[in-house]
This record gives C-alpha cells, structure tokens and sequence, in this order.
C-alpha cells in the first residue's frame, strides 16, 4: 500500500467507527416513547402521602407493594363500584377505608397464601376528592384534590385571586367533627414562604376570597 493510500486509510478507520457508534446510539435511543409512557407509574410513587385518615374513594389510584413479591405489587385504580382486583385474593373493597385499613385487610387474606406477608398502601393520585373555590378568583367552582394540596397550590389552579380580592380576609370552610368551621388564613405570609400559613388541605374543604 503506498502511504499516501494508507494516510487516507489510518484517516477513515476512526470517521467509520465514530459514525458507527453515532448509529448505534440513535438506534438505542428510539424506544424512548415506549418508556415515556411507563413514567407516570414511578412518577406517582413520589407523591406526597395523604393523612393518616384520609378515606379512599373510587377514581382513586393506589401504589401498593406486598414484600418481596413484585407480582402482588404495582398501582391499582378504584374501580367506580370501590373495588379492586388483586392477584391470589380477587375482589376486595377499597373504597371508604383508609389506606392502613386497607393494607391490613390485604396482609390478612394474603396470609393463606404468603407468611407474614408485609403490605404497604399509599393514595399515589386522589380523583375522589375536590377542593371548592368561591369569591374573587379567576375560576370558581371544584377543583380535584391531589395528595398534599395547599392553599396556595389550589388558589394557583383557580387562576389566583382577582383584582377585587380581599386577600387579607381570605378564609377556609371545613367540616369537622360533624360542624362546619371557618380558618383565617394569612394569604401574604403563605406567598412570602411561610409554609405554616401554606395550609395543608383536607377533602371537601371551600376556599372563600372576599
């Protein structure tokens, strides 16, 4: 081979190999869609938990892991009867308990099957719950809940208050113990960082802006 050829040759072995290996990388990045369509299902798992009390509902979707076995784990949607199917015990009632009720339940009937079965439940995405907006905001009316939801967070979904708000006399209606009550909220304090004036929501509550 002349050395004029073989420069030319020492030169075109590293273009190929490069170009092979720009090729060989496309070709691996093409399933991205298939695994994009996976990622709200680890996505949800990060999620902020629910309270302790908080009941499930149908529409509800829940992430829940038995103990080393991954056949028995992954997310389940409530079905609109409050059912839900799971592997070796069919139909068990989800709705109207909470996730521990629920965990409980699951770790007895699974202990035909399995010893000392270890189960955990969490609300991973709540479609069961709405908040209710009222007032001077851009959009009034319910709102779904999701786990964590704050103040802030649901008057942001509302489109914020409007130009006529009232923001210092902003207050939370919300049941409980059978009786509605009114919770003051200091609006401002919340925007400037206070996460204790950033409150946590709770089912059914009604967000008014005078």
């Amino acid at each position: 081979m002349k050395p004029g050829n073989f420069l030319a040759f020492a030169v075109l072995v590293p273009a190929l190999s490069c170009l092979a290996q720009d090729t060989g990388s496309t070709a691996q990045t093409d399933p991205a869609p298939a695994s994009t369509a996976t990622a709200p299902t680890s996505t949800t798992a990060v999620h902020p938990k629910v309270d302790d009390t908080y009941v499930i509902g149908p529409g509800d979707v829940l992430a829940i892991a038995v103990w080393k076995e991954q056949a028995l784990s992954g997310n389940l949607l409530v079905r609109p009867d409050g059912m839900i199917s799971l592997a070796l015990i069919g139909e068990i009632q989800a709705a109207n308990q909470t996730p521990m009720q629920l965990a409980d339940q699951i770790s007895s009937k699974l202990k035909k099957y399995i010893q000392d079965p270890n189960v955990t439940v969490v609300v991973s995405q709540i479609h069961s719950k709405f908040i209710y907006l009222l007032g001077e905001v851009a959009k009034k009316g319910p709102i779904e809940m999701t786990p964590g939801m704050t103040l802030l967070e649901a008057i942001s979904i509302a489109g914020g208050p409007t130009d006529y708000a009232n923001t210092k006399k902003i207050y939370i209606l919300r049941h409980d113990g059978g009786k509605q009550v009114r919770l003051p909220v200091r609006y401002k304090d919340a925007l400037k960082g206070d996460s204790a004036c950033n409150v946590q929501l709770k089912p059914d509550d009604t967000i008014v802006v005078p």
